[in-house]
């Protein structure tokens, strides 16, 4: 599959899942698998590329597809803690993305992490500004991030959200786990691939992520 490549699953209201790695990807696909698990019909995988620009790309041509344009879109994968006291698989919903081309406000972010709380029993759940940066953060620009209110960073999220709210108002949320915090820092990020911790949490976490899209299907009083 080529790195812009993505799974449908076809369904009347849309939910568009977007990740950059492919490890990032297998866990998504795996999360169907195995007793407990919740179905991955009812979502469009999409994996696209590392990096602001290929995501902006990929997310702008899935929108494009036949049947897309109410799609709600959720960026998820991994990211890197900001804050002090952060660890490697922790949940970081976003209430806000940041890149240089604006802000994205997100739908339902209390509900998403009060989903993901019940969807990974144990792991900490943070909720705060998910800020973009086009490189791996490390050292001082990690403090540089965090005094901007960010609480944590990844190339694409901030990326997907601009591309999927361009077009016209439509849900977004961004999900992301920690493999990458301030007293646990990465020396490379192929590291990620030992990240089982990480892993499985973005594995547990597709049915909070239905939930989140359920929810927004419900009639508001």
């Amino acid at each position: 599959m080529s790195a812009a490549g993505g799974d449908r699953a076809p369904g009347p209201d849309p939910l568009l899942v977007a990740c950059a790695l492919r490890i990032e990807q297998a866990a998504l696909r795996s999360a169907g698998r195995g007793p407990g698990r919740g179905s991955a019909a009812g979502h469009t995988l999409l994996r696209t590329g590392m990096g602001p620009s290929a995501a902006e790309r990929a997310v702008g041509r899935a929108l494009e597809r036949p049947g897309m344009d109410r799609a709600a879109v959720l960026a998820t994968g991994f990211c890197a803690g900001l804050v002090p006291g952060m660890h490697p698989g922790d949940l970081v919903v976003a209430g806000e993305t940041r890149d240089p081309q604006g802000t994205v406000t997100c739908t339902g972010s209390a509900l998403l992490a009060e989903a993901l709380a019940r969807a990974a029993p144990g792991r900490t759940v943070h909720t705060g500004a998910l800020t973009g940066s086009d490189h791996v953060v490390r050292g001082q620009e990690r403090a540089q991030l965090r005094a901007t209110g960010a609480i944590a960073v990844d190339m694409e999220s901030a990326a997907t959200l601009w591309a999927a709210t361009r077009g016209g108002d439509r849900p977004v949320a961004a999900v992301r786990v920690i493999v990458d915090a301030p007293e646990h820092e990465l020396v490379r990020i192929g590291t990620v691939r030992g990240g089982i911790s990480a892993f499985r949490v973005l594995r547990a976490v597709l049915p909070a992520f239905h939930e989140w899209h359920r929810s927004l299907l419900l009639p508001r009083r």
